[in-house]
């Protein structure tokens, strides 16, 4: 150990240090986290991801993202400094043993212990800084994510783009996981490398003689053929990772494609068992199954020669300092702690240098989650890029001009339709199958991105949209009832009344009771769910998409009488096959082929 090392100044000196080597690190940070934002494809990936939650705003809250994290940088800085303190305790208490002086050795020890309990304090409270960390950033980035995914309907245009993405919803709970972990990692993880390169090659430096090759003294030897055996070595490791973030890119959609096909057997589990088609079944997720078998088995064989790689890499730097060092130890120019102390800093240093060789993995992993979420945010924006009918606001009835609505390839389904419905009319719509019956209503609520022309209508939860097999949220049938308004806009006895109503008292004792209703509801049971959402929400108007297909026409005529009674100012716009519901409205609109149509309207 150095004579000049003075332990009496070493908190105080390393208080200063640490503080001198933040602000350091700190402005280096950002000046190669701004280079990287500006001229890397993943640095910009990284940006658009991150921005939205360490953007700094008026309040001193919306800075603690990079307050924590500041701070987080300090406590690694401040590991830096422990781990170096140890090696000179270390070096005294080897030392002190070599010189068989007890009183040193217990004065070693005594320190070593003063800095292992502060160790384990720092790292109680680092851990316990970064779990809050990854957990504040995982909620903002969660919400931020569905709040993008739903506007502008993205959600359900993102079928219209171009490249629609895969599992959006496991890109939303996974890989914001994944982005958030392994942000925080990454960065913390390449600051510490880097202060413990400096700290520690310090160290060596002080503790290298030179060594003689060839004739050619060398001199700080084990600095320099450090350096040159961790560089070299991180080259090859790069050069055979690298297909590493293809594969871990095509690991992460094989897999979430199969988990897309086993939920979707679990949720047309009845279909599937009445048709009897569980071998089409089996034989379609063994080869989503299959494709992720077969990437994997291209992850283990390249994951073999890059874990080998690092492997013999880190065994072989293992016994290097003390082939290097021995010679001087045993000539008496090092003592015992000094041999201690320079292969603590030896291994700091390899360390340091192969975290980015021993990263590469992570990182790939790392890429394929960025390419994922932005992925997600690209077809989100395309989605609500996409032309919608405008729609104006109106207090009641239903106004359509020069309504053009066409399939994806171009082809004409409605033409220049016009019609004006006041409030009370009721319009049911007729026409073959692919005529385009409910391209039209969804054009009309401006989800088809393949239409023009203009509507006029109440908007927001004035116009209620009712399609075949109505929605039923998790949660109880109040919640189904009242949908999409919250479970307390209706209250027990009013849904009661209503169940009552639409022929559903069999479930009037059940209506806080949570469950999976879509199972067990019957089709014809969900649709008179849905008559009592309308009863329930008394909209303005009211868009029906074949809405009683599963009802008799007894009780077809019973609910859309009860609808007329209810609600009479009501306009409801209905589409369907059968005939007798024309009797059930004012207005009837047959969609003929080639973009053609008939209306036909009470004569006032």
């Amino acid at each position: 150990m150095p004579d000049s090392f003075d332990w009496n100044n070493q908190v105080l000196n390393s208080i200063w240090w640490v503080l001198w080597v933040f602000a350091v690190t700190a402005a280096g940070f950002a000046l190669v986290a701004w280079l990287l934002m500006r001229f890397t494809g993943w640095g910009r990936q990284f940006a658009r991801l991150a921005w939205p939650y360490f953007r700094p705003g008026r309040t001193w809250l919306s800075c603690r993202p990079i307050a924590t994290f500041a701070f987080m940088l300090l406590m690694a800085i401040f590991s830096v400094r422990i781990s170096v303190l140890v090696t000179y305790a270390s070096n005294g208490i080897y030392t002190a043993l070599q010189e068989l002086n007890s009183s040193a050795f217990l004065r070693y020890m005594g320190i070593f212990a003063i800095i292992a309990i502060i160790n384990i304090f720092e790292v109680m409270l680092s851990y316990f800084v970064t779990s809050v960390f990854v957990l504040h950033w995982r909620t903002a980035m969660t919400d931020s994510l569905i709040g993008d995914w739903i506007k502008g309907d993205a959600y359900y245009r993102g079928e219209f783009t171009s490249e629609p993405v895969d599992n959006p919803d496991q890109r939303i709970q996974e890989d914001i996981t994944t982005f958030a972990n392994s942000s925080q990692d990454l960065a913390v993880g390449a600051v510490n490398s880097i202060v413990s390169l400096v700290s520690f090659t310090v160290i060596l430096w002080e503790l290298s003689g030179p060594l003689t090759v060839l004739g050619v003294e060398i001199p700080r030897a084990m600095t320099l053929i450090t350096y040159l055996y961790v560089i070299i070595a991180t080259v090859i490791a790069f050069k055979i990772g690298h297909p590493l973030v293809r594969l871990n890119f095509l690991n992460e959609r094989f897999t979430a494609s199969f988990r897309y096909a086993l939920v979707r057997m679990r949720d047309n589990a009845e279909n599937i068992a009445l048709y009897g088609g569980e071998q089409v079944e089996r034989r379609t997720l063994l080869s989503r199954f299959g494709a992720i078998m077969q990437n994997y088995w291209a992850l283990i064989f390249r994951g073999v020669k890059f874990q080998g790689f690092n492997f013999a890499i880190t065994q072989t730097a293992n016994i290097f300092p003390f082939l290097v060092l021995a010679p001087r130890f045993f000539s008496g120019a090092i003592k015992l702690g000094d041999l201690t102390q320079a292969t603590s800093a030896f291994s700091n240093v390899h360390d340091s240098l192969s975290f980015f060789r021993n990263s590469y993995d992570t990182f790939a992993a790392y890429r394929a989650t960025l390419d994922r979420l932005t992925g997600l945010l690209d077809v989100n924006a395309e989605a609500q890029a996409l032309p919608i009918v405008p729609t104006e606001d109106r207090t009641d009835g239903v106004a359509i001009r020069d309504l053009t609505v066409r399939r994806p390839d171009g082809r004409t389904l409605v033409e220049n339709l016009s019609l004006d419905l006041e409030s009370g009319d009721a319009l049911v719509v007729h026409g073959g199958s692919g005529s385009g019956k409910t391209s039209l209503l969804r054009s009309l609520a401006g989800f088809w991105p393949h239409a023009t022309g203009s509507v006029s209508r109440p908007t927001d939860a004035r116009s209620l949209f009712l399609s075949q097999q109505p929605y039923l949220p998790f949660g109880s049938l109040r919640t189904a009832m009242a949908y999409p308004e919250p479970p307390e806009f209706v209250t027990t006895e009013r849904a009661r009344e209503v169940l009552e109503q639409v022929f559903l008292g069999h479930l009037t004792d059940s209506v806080d009771e949570e469950n999976q209703w879509w199972r067990i509801l019957s089709p014809g049971e969900q649709q008179r769910i849905g008559f009592a959402r309308i009863l329930v929400n008394r909209p303005q108007v009211a868009f029906l998409d074949e809405s009683t297909s599963s009802l008799d026409e007894g009780l077809e005529f019973t609910l859309y009488t009860l609808i007329r009674e209810q609600l009479p100012d009501c306009t409801l716009f209905s589409i369907g096959h059968r005939s007798t519901l024309n009797r059930l409205h004012t207005h009837h609109l047959e969609l003929l082929p080639e973009g053609r149509w008939n209306l036909e309207a009470p004569v006032h």
